[in-house]
């Protein structure tokens, strides 16, 4: 969800302003999704990257997805939506942890569809995470198969990516979803995040309808 500092920039709003409009974006894409039948919406919230920002910026960030937790839980709860999250919890706060754990406690057993939100997340310490439950695990590697290694990545029930996006200009993957991206079909858009729109998202998924998806065939 690439660009809401740009936006921020392009508006002559402070940056945090941006990642407050981005929210909003993250909940009509996700509402616009679920109800054109879409089953999992997968977001990359903040990156083992992101670290490297400024103080300010990460605790405003932590801060934020805290609150947006507590501030959507009882609404995507009542539309009978599940919340899972996606990455280490090294370096997040207990009061983090505690949002994430109530979050994802209270959504559970719901079936309209999921919200994965990749936060403190990152491809490489994913598939590391993945290589240590193995070990853990004591199975004979030996006998080890692609599918069997997919039962030890961060909630191994979201499936594999059919389709990302990436917002803003840019033409990479950044280590999103790396483990379950590799037969995603792939959409670049200009558009800054904040702007995303319900209209885009009928675009995005009437585009992914046109594809010829052959998985190596």
């Amino acid at each position: 969800m690439d660009g809401n500092r740009r936006w921020a920039r392009d508006h002559g709003l402070p940056a945090m302003m941006g990642h407050e409009e981005g929210v909003e974006a993250f909940r009509r894409v996700v509402r616009e999704s679920f109800d054109s039948g879409v089953d999992y919406v997968t977001a990359y919230v903040f990156s083992t990257e992101n670290w490297s920002r400024t103080k300010e910026e990460v605790s405003f960030l932590m801060g934020l997805v805290t609150r947006v937790l507590k501030k959507y839980l009882k609404e995507f709860h009542a539309d009978n939506v599940r919340i899972v999250v996606l990455g280490s919890r090294d370096k997040l706060s207990t009061s983090v942890i505690k949002a994430i754990d109530e979050t994802e406690e209270t959504t559970k057993a719901n079936t309209k569809g999921t919200v994965a939100l990749c936060f403190n997340y990152g491809g490489l310490p994913e598939l590391a995470d993945m290589v240590r439950s193995i070990v853990d695990s004591g199975v004979d590697v030996a006998k080890l198969t692609g599918s069997d290694v997919q039962d030890y990545l961060y909630h191994p029930e979201v499936p594999p990516c059919d389709l990302i996006v990436r917002s803003s200009g840019e033409h990479r993957l950044s280590g999103f979803m790396l483990a379950r991206s590799e037969y995603a079909e792939l959409i670049f858009l200009e558009k800054h995040w904040p702007d995303f729109s319900a209209e885009d998202v009928q675009a995005i998924l009437a585009e992914y309808q046109k594809r010829q998806r052959r998985f190596g065939k």
